[in-house]
């Protein structure tokens, strides 16, 4: 079996072993291909059974190219990038990853709303950047620091990583309401369900762990950041669509939200004219929430398991059957 992995380095730069591919048949890695449409990815792959992608697309044009290609795997959960309502035309399945990283997703979110509470690592820049030392005063502060334990959380979206950041937030003090199409038991363990214009109006933190559907695109808009509570923060590690990134511009320098820590943006790589750049009280990291190595060696054993499944006639995690 011939597999070709088309942009591998995010998932291992080099730190955990492609052994697990490797061992299912011949393997050839690339490290980057294209995050874009271009001849080079259908030039990779070649007379190759099965690909290994994380954000190479592969368009309806691009399988067309590679009449041996068989079977697709995606390195990761979304497989937006796939054309797979095509590939299941074509009798190629198209196999991700659902789950890998819950705690890992949970505990980055959990940092980005410390973040923006405490400032450890704005100060920490402030401290070795020589101010304590020339400092008058034995101690200051450059924002305001919030105490997390008593204030009210709400989260769009209960699913596995929604549960496990509620989870933490109630050992925290934190009283947790959320907003989910699918109200189950599971969730009401955890988080008090109510409609979303109430969450909006009562939490003082609000965090987005929702998938990314027409319903929920642009969810925080300019109507939406009205009926939140002034001085709100807003944490997003799921999905940069969920925001329209001009309105919480506008109001982060408005002072409606406190402060926004963003670990996705609409379009990624990040593009140098993006506004949040220049937003006032805004934290944005580059999409690192789930790639613990920890994480990464689950993607690898599930990705393989993918394979070998498929190969055997009996594929898993198939998200166009």
């Amino acid at each position: 079996m011939k597999i070709v992995v088309l942009d591998g380095y995010t998932e291992n730069p080099g730190d955990i072993s492609w052994g697990p591919i490797e061992a299912l048949g011949e393997v050839t890695v690339y490290d980057r291909t294209a995050y874009e449409e271009s001849p080079l990815i259908a030039e990779r792959i070649g007379d190759a059974e099965v690909i290994v992608i994380n954000k190479t697309p592969i368009s309806r044009a691009t399988m067309d190219r590679c009449p041996n290609l068989k079977a697709i795997a995606v390195l990761a959960t979304g497989y937006n990038v796939v054309d797979y309502a095509y590939a299941k035309e074509k009798g190629i399945p198209v196999m991700n990853v659902p789950v890998y990283g819950t705690d890992n997703v949970s505990q980055f979110a959990i940092a980005l709303l410390l973040e923006a509470c405490s400032h450890v690592g704005y100060h920490d820049r402030s401290v070795h950047s020589g101010e304590w030392a020339s400092n008058p005063d034995w101690c200051y502060w450059h924002h305001p620091l919030i105490e997390v334990s008593g204030k009210t959380a709400g989260i769009i979206g209960l699913g596995r990583i929604g549960r496990n950041t509620a989870r933490i937030l109630r050992a925290m003090n934190v009283n947790v309401l959320a907003a989910d199409a699918n109200e189950n038991d599971k969730g009401r363990e955890v988080a008090t369900y109510v409609p979303m214009d109430e969450l909006f109006a009562k939490s003082d933190f609000i965090f987005l762990h929702c998938p990314l559907f027409p319903e929920t695109e642009g969810i925080i808009n300019a109507a939406n950041i009205k009926k939140m509570k002034d001085g709100v923060i807003l944490v997003n590690n799921s999905r940069g669509p969920l925001v329209v990134e001009q309105d919480l511009c506008e109001a982060l320098a408005r002072g409606k939200v406190a402060c926004a820590a963003l670990d996705v943006v609409s379009s990624e790589p990040i593009k140098k004219e993006n506004v949040l750049l220049k937003a006032k009280n805004c934290i944005i990291t580059p999409h690192i929430s789930w790639a613990t190595k920890e994480a990464r060696m689950r993607i690898m054993q599930t990705t393989a398991d993918n394979i070998k499944a498929w190969a055997q006639g009996a594929p898993t995690n198939v998200v166009n059957a």
